[in-house]
């Protein structure tokens, strides 16, 4: 059992949930549980991926930390981001969930990798770009959630320059400057400056 990854599976009947558990105990290195605050992954399968389903997953992912796989007979764009907003690892559709690529899945999950079709994923990249395009550019907001001018003052600070420089280099008063790091500090709660500067680069917002 050490060497294996443990897998939970949830599904809406008994049967769907017996055949998806059979088709994982054949596979090596994984070990299919009952409980699911004991496993790694949980492979979570429904028809669509609606309200209840995604309830599913934040559980198996936030009350027991399992990283979460989803099987779907279909899935529309919608369900697409409710699986993504959920935070499903990765995405099957059931009709393509063979022993092989549900245990593939499974891993990739356990190693911290994503899977999803490629057709979900250029669905997914297209819904990305329109919500950039749409909501965030025309907001000034960036996918870190901050916006141009927060970005180019931390990357500033974090360059070591001081509040009248970054005013002078970005063409901005100093008193903008002072309220722009001001409100940094306590969106992200931090303390300082650099202490900012080092939230941010662990956060990779910069």
């Amino acid at each position: 059992m050490e060497d294996r990854i443990a897998v939970a599976v949830h599904a809406d009947d008994p049967v769907t949930q017996a055949g998806l558990a059979a088709q994982l105990r054949g596979q090596p290195g994984v070990a299919v549980v009952d409980d699911t605050s004991c496993a790694r992954v949980a492979v979570v399968t429904s028809d669509r991926m609606d309200d209840d389903t995604g309830r599913r997953v934040r559980t198996a992912q936030r009350q027991h930390g399992a990283r979460v796989v989803v099987v779907v007979s279909d899935c529309d764009d919608a369900g697409l981001l409710a699986a993504v907003e959920a935070g499903a690892s990765g995405l099957l559709r059931r009709r393509d969930a063979s022993p092989e690529r549900l245990s593939a899945a499974v891993r990739a999950a356990a190693n911290g990798e994503g899977t999803m079709p490629p057709d979900l994923l250029g669905r997914l990249l297209g819904q990305v770009n329109r919500l950039h395009s749409q909501v965030l550019a025309p907001r000034g907001l960036t996918f870190s959630g901050l916006t141009d001018r927060e970005v180019a003052v931390l990357r500033l600070v974090a360059d070591g320059f001081d509040t009248a420089d970054i005013a002078r280099r970005l063409n901005f008063s100093e008193r903008t400057i002072k309220n722009v790091i001001h409100d940094l500090t306590n969106r992200l709660q931090v303390r300082n400056r650099a202490h900012a500067v080092a939230y941010a680069v662990r956060a990779g917002l910069i």
